[in-house]
């Protein structure tokens, strides 16, 4: 879980930005710098069709992830949570009394952008972990 976090921390820290070509919608000869790391999910998976939901900004129900063809919405948000990406799940109470959870994506809370910066000031990197 640890591991987790500082992953995500040191994304956000890096302040990536991310284009068509390290979303993996396209796919070029561009070389990249020594060190630059893309993440990068194989356009035919249902992991890939969630990120792209998530990342253009949408919230994400079962319900909207069965029409997507994906069977098991929190197992592709754990996925994307392992590449680095901040999804965060919130659980709020339908209009017919039924809990409803949703995936959203966004950034992480200040806290956990201190402790990242906190983890590598104690040298911690995500070898060590």
């Amino acid at each position: 879980m640890l591991g987790k976090l500082v992953r995500s921390v040191v994304d956000f820290v890096n302040h990536r930005s991310y284009n068509k070509i390290t979303l993996g919608r396209e796919h070029s000869t561009r070389a990249f710098k020594q060190g630059e790391s893309m993440k990068r999910f194989n356009p035919k998976t249902k992991t890939f069709k969630v990120f792209n939901a998530l990342y253009n900004g949408e919230a994400l129900t079962t319900a909207k992830a069965k029409k997507l063809g994906v069977g098991n919405l929190a197992a592709e948000a754990s996925r994307i949570r392992q590449s680095g990406y901040a999804v965060y799940s919130n659980t709020r109470t339908a209009g017919n009394g039924v809990k409803v959870t949703e995936y959203v994506m966004g950034k992480p809370s200040r806290e956990i952008v201190a402790l990242g910066y906190a983890a590598k000031a104690k040298g911690l990197t995500l070898d060590t972990i």
